[in-house]
């Protein structure tokens, strides 16, 4: 190997993530594993919905979306907020909406790319 490759190697290295970072990101991405919290997110992405609005458009039970809720708020991928009784979900900020948009579109182009 020539002093150019080693000298490449030890800067590509500052960029490879730690350890614990990458566990992190492993976790996250292991969150949106399940595709039910795909469609909960895609709901989201439109707006900020009620449970028993967010059960409806997705056809689940409102338990079982409530579960799905505490996983993505858990992961920081959904928020909260409450108006009088009624409490609204939506995503998080711009960078899960941009992460959902980035996947989604990124899934629909063709192959020949």
């Amino acid at each position: 190997m020539s002093t150019d490759e080693y000298t490449n190697l030890s800067e590509i290295r500052q960029h490879v993530l730690d350890i614990a970072k990458a566990q992190r990101m492993a976790e996250f991405f292991a969150t949106l594993s399940d595709p039910n919290r795909w469609r909960i997110l895609s709901a989201l992405a439109t707006g900020e919905l009620r449970v028993r609005d967010l059960a409806d458009v997705v056809d689940m039970s409102e338990s079982a979306v409530s579960h799905q809720l505490r996983i993505l708020r858990t992961m920081r991928l959904v928020r909260y907020r409450k108006d009088g009784r009624n409490v609204f979900y939506g995503l998080k900020d711009d960078h899960i909406f941009n992460l959902y948009r980035d996947i989604s579109e990124h899934l629909d182009e063709s192959d020949d790319d």
